[in-house]
């Protein structure tokens, strides 16, 4: 597949639906899904680590039932998306946290009260991606979950990175007329290299296992086409 070739928006969606209702190869389906050819026999092999609910792209507008059919009477013909997804992008408004942070909030808040008081309220809730009103709780302590909030380094909890707590500080203390001591923390630096250790194995053995099933899924096709053809299984 061309590296510019526009893809549905949702390709593993559409690549289920095209397996179980058309003819086209597993080869069409993924140059037109952007998808590697296992990850399609895996589909249709029912070896697919995940499920997808089909989605219909002629519906959508994405492809018509002339091109399917052009495509199933010519196995060396590939797909032209017809209507190309709009992509959508996120407008201006609070910084997004991922909902299993969220509740991390209050504490990198409550840490940056503690240790970088100079910081304005607009500054924290534009760093952690939160509102005054909340701030203003934690700091007068009438924050409905106070008992059970402890202050946690932002950088720690993946609310922010290091160098944007760095950026604020420094602004906030530039305009507080005093010097900001921006020094490393080497236990913070050795978690984040131990965390970023343990999400790159997580990677790898993801990626892995996805291959190892693949490969399965190819040595069963291939054994089920020789029985299929009357040879022997070995």
């Amino acid at each position: 597949m061309s590296q510019n070739q526009a893809t549905p928006l949702m390709p593993h969606a559409t690549a289920s639906w095209l397996v179980d209702s058309t003819g086209l190869t597993f080869e069409q389906i993924a140059d037109f899904c952007g998808l590697h050819i296992l990850e399609v026999q895996a589909m249709a092999d029912d070896l697919a680590g995940a499920k997808y609910t089909g989605r219909d792209p002629v519906r959508s507008g994405e492809l018509t039932h002339e091109e399917i059919e052009k495509g199933q009477a010519d196995p060396t013909y590939k797909l032209k998306i017809q209507k190309v997804p709009v992509q959508i992008q996120r407008t201006k408004g609070p910084r997004y946290t991922p909902v299993s942070k969220r509740q991390d909030k209050p504490d990198g808040i409550a840490w940056i009260l503690r240790n970088h008081p100079e910081m304005s309220d607009a500054q924290i809730g534009k760093l952690i991606g939160t509102t005054r009103n909340t701030i203003t709780a934690i700091r007068e302590r009438s924050h409905w979950n106070i008992q059970n909030i402890n202050p946690k380094d932002p950088v720690t909890l993946g609310l922010c990175s290091q160098r944007e707590l760095d950026a604020a500080v420094a602004k906030a203390a530039k305009k507080a007329g005093i010097e900001a001591d921006v020094v490393p923390d080497s236990k913070l630096v050795d978690d984040k290299q131990a965390l970023i250790d343990e999400l790159k194995r997580e990677r790898e053995d993801a990626a892995r296992a996805a291959v190892e099933a693949a490969q399965e899924a190819e040595a069963e096709a291939w054994l089920a086409a020789r029985r299929a053809d009357g040879v022997p299984k070995e």
